[in-house]
């Protein structure tokens, strides 16, 4: 997901756990989550229905992996961003297809769906989920995704959240992680290379990035 990590004071902004059991902070993340989902941009009037990038790239995480859910906010304040992992991205994958997908397909009606529209490209991700590749996931079994807001972009604040999931990885003593990136967003790719992922594959219009974390 895209980051931009520009120099700028940010000191207010804290790192804490997401209340993952909040309703209305699961709301602002989901809210978070559409707010960038336009390279980065706010795709909210993209959506019939602004809640959809929410069900694949923020609930899912909150519901089964909640100790690797963190969020940066000022103290007092809703937040303007968040980290969400998994440590073993096939365990998840297979949680998700028997219990994940499945409710969400029961909970959305397909048929009412624009065609060609973004809520249809989330329907197809929702009817056909991608899957990390066996061999990326055997050698990189963990992966993230990290948004913030344009408030919340600078001062390290990303580099900040992404060290406290790594940390917290390294310390389970998982092995490595992935993640995936637009080809387009050259600020983000940066960003990650800063931090010391490399470039572990290839796909339309993407780039997949790795880090080894553990021997």
């Amino acid at each position: 997901m895209p980051v931009i990590d520009r120099q700028q004071p940010a000191a207010e902004f804290q790192i804490r756990p997401a209340a993952t059991d909040d309703s209305a902070e699961v709301d602002r993340l989901y809210d978070i989550c559409v707010r960038t989902a336009a390279g980065g941009d706010d795709a909210t009037e993209m959506f019939d229905d602004p809640r959809l990038p929410g069900e694949i790239f923020v609930g899912p995480y909150l519901r089964y992996a909640p100790d690797l859910a963190w969020v940066l906010a000022r103290p007092g304040r809703p937040a303007s961003g968040y980290v969400l992992g998994v440590a073993d991205t096939v365990s998840f994958e297979r949680t998700l297809d028997r219990e994940w997908w499945p409710a969400l397909r029961d909970r959305y009606d397909g048929e009412t769906i624009r065609q060609g529209t973004a809520d249809a490209r989330s329907w197809e991700w929702i009817t056909h989920p991608r899957t990390a590749p066996a061999e990326l996931a055997s050698a990189y079994p963990a992966h993230l995704h990290i948004d913030l807001l344009p408030e919340a972009q600078g001062g390290g604040n990303g580099s900040r959240l992404i060290r406290t999931l790594l940390a917290t990885l390294r310390a389970q003593g998982v092995r490595g992680i992935h993640l995936g990136v637009g080809k387009a967003n050259t600020r983000a790719i940066g960003f990650y290379r800063h931090l010391g992922f490399e470039q572990l594959a290839e796909e339309p219009g993407s780039l997949m990035l790795g880090m080894r974390l553990c021997d």
